[in-house]
């Protein structure tokens, strides 16, 4: 398919789905991300030949969730999967993101990597003295496969460590049965903040293409094993859409990892990276854009990997 098509095919998608957003709502729970357009629509596609956009897709707005993704492959680096899956499990879960209740109630560690209490625990395996030497190494990460310092937005991050008791309750828990390593407000300050950076739906394809190339930047520099790669995108197979990965591994069938900001990362192995943007969520903290644009998208261009 040409550019030009692509570009065709993209706008299309935009404007089937971009009124959508009425059935959702903005993010409340971490009051800052209140002040986020509902009415948002952005796509971009990155492959052989680049990047393609349409829509909203230069908008900033923050990971949130999808920075699970980037701390995963951090820890998976520095410690090694017999360790980092010591801690956390690598099972779908059908609870919320922020659920408490199966881990007081099952083996006590989280689930997977991509619910909160996973990503905590992710959190306090990555290397470092401090909050920000272990900030440094994901942001570093980050910077290689975006090609540009990276940055947080400081009033979501104040936000966020305002009023996220709930994050601090599961880390708690996990400290005290062991899961979590080292101090636990300082994991807690990391996961905050890399919730809290900045990318728009065109880096988000940058990162996807990164994930399609199995590690390889958009420059040619591998910069991970495409071993850590497939694990982490098999993890957004299975978990990375909250309790809705399932219905999306359906109607889509591509890898991606949604935030509540409303930001979605996919990436379909060997072919296209995929940022979708849309900040109106649905009752399971997914964009309602995103979900059905990218749905759309896979249908239209045959990408689910099923």
């Amino acid at each position: 398919m040409s550019t030009a098509d692509l570009q065709a095919v993209l706008a299309e998608v935009v404007e089937a789905h971009r009124s959508a957003y009425v059935h959702g709502k903005v993010a409340s729970y971490i009051p800052e991300l209140q002040k986020g357009s509902p009415a948002h629509a952005g796509l971009a596609v990155w492959g052989p030949d680049g990047l393609v956009a349409v829509g909203d897709s230069k908008a900033p707005f923050t990971l949130q969730s999808i920075s699970k993704v980037i701390t995963l492959m951090v820890a998976l680096e520095d410690r090694g999967e017999e360790e980092v899956f010591s801690r956390v499990g690598t099972e779908p879960t059908g609870d919320p993101f922020n659920s408490i209740f199966k881990l007081e109630i099952a083996e006590r560690r989280p689930f997977n990597p991509m619910i909160n209490a996973g990503a905590l625990a992710v959190c306090s395996l990555v290397r470092g003295r401090s909050v920000g030497e272990r900030f440094a190494r994901i942001t570093h990460l980050l910077a290689e496969i975006l090609g540009r310092e990276v940055f947080i937005d400081e009033k979501v991050y104040q936000s966020e460590e305002a009023t996220g008791h709930r994050n601090r309750a599961l880390a708690y828990f996990l400290k005290d049965t062991g899961v979590l390593e080292g101090d636990v407000e300082e994991v807690v300050d990391l996961y905050f903040r890399q919730c809290s950076i900045l990318v728009t739906c065109e880096e988000l394809a940058r990162i996807g293409w990164f994930l399609a190339c199995k590690g390889v930047s958009v420059s040619g520099k591998r910069l991970l094993p495409p071993s850590i790669v497939r694990l982490v995108t098999t993890f957004m197979a299975t978990c990375g859409m909250y309790n809705a990965s399932g219905e999306f591994a359906i109607k889509a069938g591509i890898p991606a990892k949604s935030g509540v900001a409303g930001g979605i990362l996919a990436a379909v192995p060997g072919r296209l990276g995929i940022g979708a943007f849309g900040p109106a969520l649905d009752s399971k903290g997914n964009s309602v854009v995103g979900f059905r644009m990218l749905c759309d998208l896979s249908r239209r261009l045959e990408l689910s990997i099923f």
